[in-house]
Formats: C-alpha cells, sequence, structure tokens
C-alpha cells in the first residue's frame, strides 16, 4: 500500500509537471508569434517627378535615412520607387500605383509628386522631400502645424546669403536675368523672393519663365546676351536640362548663379545651398517616426532647413574671368566641376 501511494504521488507530480511545460511551450509559441508580428513587412511608396542629380540624390538619401533608423530594404521594409519622368499626366496613375501596394507611408520627391500624393489619399501619411514653397503649394495649412496628412521637409533657400555671395563675385553687375519654369509653382515662390531681393539691392531684375523645355535654349540664350548674370532658382524643369543653360550662357561668358549644390559642379558658378543628399535623409527619418508609430503627419511640424553651404566652382570662374576674394575662397568649399 505503502509503494502505491508513493507510485500515484509520482505520478500526480509527473501530470503536473507535463502541464507546466506545455503551457510554458505555448506561451513561448504566442510570444514568438507576437514578436514576429511586430517584424512584418512596411511598405514605403516613394514617387519622384523627374530625373535629375538634385532630386535623384534627394531619393537616394530618404533610402539612407530609412536605413539609419533601422528600416532596411528586403529585411523589414519594401521599397516601392516611381518616377513620372516629368510627365504630370502620368503621377496621378502612378499615385493609385503606390496604393494599390498597400503603402504604409508615402514619399513625394518635388511638389508636382508630392501634390499627387496628397490629392490621392487622405488617410496614408505623406511625406514631402524637401519642398521649396509647401503653404503657397497647398500641401499643409502652416509649417508649425500642417494638418492632414502631409508633412516632411521644406528646403527654403537662403535668398539673403545668396545675394551678399553674387555681391562679393560680381561686384560691377547691374542686370540679372531671373530663368524658372512658370509651371512650377515652387519656382514662382522662390523667384519671387529673388526679385524682391534684387530690387532691394539695386539690380535691375528681368524674369524669363519657361513655359516648356522646348524654350530652355531660346530664352537661356537671350537671358545671356542681355543680363549681366542668370539667377536659377530651385527648379526641376530647368535642372532636368542645365546643361543646355550652361551652353548658352558659356558663348557670351555669362555667368550663372545657382540656388542647388550639385548645380554648381554641372557649370554654375557658385551657390549657398543645400545638399540634396541631406535633406532626403532628413526626410527618410522623419518616415522612419510615421512607421513607427511615434508621429502623426498632420500634428508633426515641417522641418524648415534654411541654411546653406558656399559652393564656388574655381574651374568656372577662371574661364569666367572671374577673380574670388581671398576671405570668399577660405570660407566657401572650392569645386572643379565635371
Amino acid at each position: 500500500m505503502k509503494n502505491k501511494g508513493i507510485i500515484g504521488s509520482i505520478i500526480a507530480l509527473a501530470v503536473v509537471l507535463i502541464g507546466v511545460f506545455a503551457y510554458q511551450m505555448g506561451s513561448r509559441q504566442n510570444t514568438a508569434e507576437t514578436d514576429e508580428g511586430t517584424d512584418e513587412m512596411q511598405t514605403v511608396g516613394i514617387l519622384q517627378f523627374i530625373s535629375h542629380p538634385s532630386l535623384d540624390q534627394i531619393s537616394d538619401g530618404v533610402i539612407e535615412g530609412l536605413k539609419q533608423e533601422g528600416f532596411v530594404e528586403g529585411e523589414n521594409i519594401n521599397i516601392e520607387f516611381l518616377n513620372g519622368q516629368g510627365d504630370q499626366s502620368k503621377l496621378n496613375t502612378m499615385t493609385q500605383q503606390l496604393l494599390n501596394k498597400d503603402s504604409d507611408v508615402l514619399v513625394g520627391v518635388a511638389t508636382p509628386a508630392a501634390k499627387a500624393l496628397a490629392n490621392g489619399t487622405s488617410e496614408i501619411p505623406v511625406i514631402m522631400g524637401a519642398i521649396s514653397d509647401p503653404v503657397g503649394a497647398d500641401l499643409v495649412e502652416s509649417l508649425e502645424k500642417p494638418g492632414g496628412n502631409v508633412t516632411g521637409v521644406n528646403n527654403l533657400a537662403p535668398v539673403a546669403q545668396q545675394f551678399d555671395l553674387i555681391k562679393a563675385l560680381f561686384p560691377e553687375a547691374k542686370k540679372i536675368a531671373l530663368l524658372y519654369s512658370s509651371s512650377e509653382e515652387n519656382s514662382q515662390a522662390q523667384i519671387d523672393n529673388a526679385e524682391k531681393m534684387a530690387q532691394e539691392q539695386g539690380y535691375e531684375a528681368t524674369r524669363y519663365a519657361v513655359s516648356s523645355s522646348n524654350e530652355i535654349a531660346q530664352l537661356a540664350q537671350s537671358a545671356a546676351e542681355e543680363n549681366d548674370f542668370i539667377y536659377v532658382p530651385q527648379d526641376n524643369i530647368i535642372a532636368n536640362a542645365f546643361q543646355t543653360v550652361i551652353n548658352e550662357s558659356d558663348k557670351t561668358k555669362t555667368p550663372v548663379f545657382v540656388s542647388v549644390d550639385n548645380m554648381v559642379t554641372e557649370g554654375g558658378i557658385a551657390t549657398i545651398g543645400q545638399n540634396q543628399f541631406d535633406l532626403g535623409v532628413e526626410t527618410g527619418k522623419m518616415a522612419a517616426d510615421v512607421l513607427r508609430g511615434n508621429t502623426d503627419a498632420g500634428n508633426t511640424p515641417v522641418n524648415v532647413i534654411d541654411y546653406g553651404e558656399m559652393i564656388i566652382n574655381e574651374k568656372k570662374a577662371a574661364e569666367l574671368g572671374i577673380t574670388i576674394p581671398e576671405d570668399i575662397k577660405k570660407e566657401a568649399t572650392m569645386v572643379e566641376g565635371e
């Protein structure tokens, strides 16, 4: 009897241990499933308006910014990238394609792309990739309180600093050509600021508004022949055909002052401009915050970047016979150009 009691106790203990073991295994499985659920793939849709070095660098920066925040393509995010190649009629269709891919966050690179995304959805967060005038483009209600489902990066050209550099480089200049695309809202806002600054500093400023890419060569030729230098804002249409502008301006040895860093290496004389890749990185980091659920796009202030780096094309200056003051040389990044 005593042995039977012992055996019964052992059997009861074994049943209890088996039950505990089974419960623990079930809990571990549930925990693993929960952890796996938090690592499920998310989708980032990137819509770029057109291909040129500035916007390409912004898009590359977006991917890098996501990576720096732990979102790596193929590991925990899928990146769907579409490029309108300058055709605005394609942007709405491409927006729908990104929505059909169940994008968790959308990134618009250039104003037309950001507007297409914002018009296409009021639910999925839209992050602006370096937009010059988001309020004027009706993308956000204000920089501090965007409202809706849109926020992002505002790259505000440091126009006052640019004109200080212009004065130092071209002290004898009187006439300035403002070359831009009339179809780009962001360009018109920048030109308004540049024209006001030019007039305050005593320049005779003339607008040369390009309505289509076919007009660029003709208007660039007129701008170069009729003025002491040409000013180009952050403009996607002009940037896409910038070599045409340089080809025409070189014929009259007219310097072209630009607003984007990489356009200096492409033949522009100088800028105080922002690094396009870095702007993309900031955009990617904002997208990462939204993916984590840390921020709500409409309640997240726009990231305003209103400073830039002084960059001068030393080779172009020599070609045009422009002497760069020594104090400017010490402060600037000097490049040779392509």
